[in-house]
């Protein structure tokens, strides 16, 4: 069985790189079978994870062991079925009860998280590197930094017109938004390099795999 499924993983490897020639039939083949595959295991692990300790087994416990307390698991639990009532066009309109808990919900959540992660975080990491201020090197990095930093925000600052001095700050913001973006594409062209080295690392040892076995 392990053998078949090196000889599988094998196929859809190639499969999979096929691609690079032009589109065809085997790539789609692969293609389709790993959004059913991941759709499959990601609706087991929501069964496992979400619906038994959640919902099933509250559930039972207030059957069973008459714990009523667990019977507030009913509320979440219908307001999840009126997600699928969009399906429904007669009930399609409650559709908007569980949507609205869930953005008033996430806004309330999610703005105190983002303020202290993407303002106060980032406010630290600008001005932490000014409290080591060791040799000639750091000094200068965190003068880069902090310019960085203006230099992007002018460029988003549209209640003045982006004339003369603050033309010219936020021009150089462009800069330095070119210079994060290019970071940011190079990282992830090598993420996708390390994936392809780690298949055809696989391929070029499939010959040991298989005479091991």
């Amino acid at each position: 069985m392990t053998v078949l499924g090196i000889w599988i993983a094998t196929a859809l490897t190639l499969c999979i790189y096929s691609f690079l020639y032009k589109d065809n039939p085997f790539f789609k083949f692969a293609e389709h079978l790993f959004v059913g595959v991941s759709a499959g295991y990601l609706l087991a692990i929501t069964y496992h994870t979400n619906f038994l300790p959640y919902i099933y087994y509250p559930l039972r416990a207030a059957a069973t062991e008459r714990k009523y307390s667990e019977l507030i698991v009913i509320i979440p639990s219908l307001m999840g079925i009126l997600m699928f009532s969009k399906f429904i066009p007669k009930f399609g309109w409650m559709v908007r009860l569980p949507f609205a808990f869930l953005m008033g919900y996430s806004a309330g959540v999610s703005i105190p998280v983002t303020m202290q992660t993407d303002i106060f975080q980032q406010i630290y990491g600008t001005a932490e590197p000014f409290s080591k201020l060791d040799d000639i090197w750091t000094i200068l990095n965190s003068i880069a930094i902090t310019a960085g930093v203006i230099c992007t925000l002018m460029y988003f600052f549209f209640s003045r017109e982006q004339k003369g001095v603050v033309g010219g700050i936020s021009e150089l913001g462009t800069f330095f938004l070119m210079i994060a973006f290019g970071a940011s594409f190079g990282y992830t062209v090598m993420a996708r390099i390390s994936l392809l080295i780690g298949r055809i690392d696989f391929l070029l040892s499939l010959p040991s795999l298989l005479k091991g076995m």
